[in-house]
């Protein structure tokens, strides 16, 4: 049995072959996925209108019913814990805007109350919305 001797100038290689088509078929899965991204929907050209003007969105509901009560976040709040309230409502949410919306027999004196606790919160953004029957 002869056995194989080598010679210095013999090395070793790695065959490429196997790399270069994993590299060419995920080049072809990729062209073939990004030409069938398309856009959901369609293109439309929305009017403008001439005496349109935008209205803050209210992230902050208050209410005050017939009998002076007031209500925020589903529960009865007393007129002194409604500036803390609206505090913290702000702290989570830096940019909200506030909607009272009172009961049309609603005193007016609890509403300006509700009103005076809302700017002393330091809200910019106050709307309010009177109910009636």
């Amino acid at each position: 049995m002869a056995r194989k001797r080598f010679h210095e100038d013999d090395e070793a290689e790695v065959d490429m072959t196997p790399m270069l088509d994993i590299v060419f078929i995920m080049l072809i899965f990729f062209i073939v996925t990004t030409s069938f991204v398309k856009e959901a929907g369609f293109d439309v050209n929305k009017p403008q209108a001439a005496q349109a003007t935008k209205k803050p969105s209210a992230n902050i509901f208050i209410a005050v019913d017939k009998n002076g009560r007031i209500h925020m976040e589903k529960r009865v709040v007393d007129i002194k814990r409604v500036r803390a309230n609206v505090e913290r409502m702000l702290a989570e949410s830096p940019e909200a805007a506030v909607m009272i919306m009172a009961d049309v027999d609603a005193k007016h004196g609890v509403v300006i109350k509700v009103m005076d606790q809302v700017k002393a919160a330091g809200i910019d953004k106050l709307m309010v919305n009177a109910e009636g029957e």
